[in-house]
């Protein structure tokens, strides 16, 4: 399995991980239950979103898609948009 995507929190990742999986690619979510050692581990890429080997490719453009839009709301959280459809 090989990261996709490096979630800033359990959120976004699961967000990911559920498109990614409504593709009909198999995805998990590594690292959160390091998120409970919040103050005693590094506060950075603590999760991620990850897919097997032969997804990576058709993962990609899923993953940008849902990545953007996450960008786009926290940039400007008062136009809230629907995340993209992954179908």
């Amino acid at each position: 399995m090989r990261i996709v995507y490096q979630a800033e929190n359990i959120v976004d990742a699961h967000l990911v991980k559920n498109a990614l999986e409504g593709a009909g690619i198999r995805a998990f979510v590594a690292g959160e239950y390091l998120t409970g050692g919040a103050g005693l581990l590094p506060a950075m890429d603590l999760v991620a979103v990850m897919v097997d080997d032969a997804d990576i490719e058709t993962a990609g453009p899923i993953v940008a898609d849902i990545d953007a839009a996450l960008r786009e709301n926290r940039a400007n959280p008062n136009a809230f948009d629907a995340l993209p459809d992954p179908a």
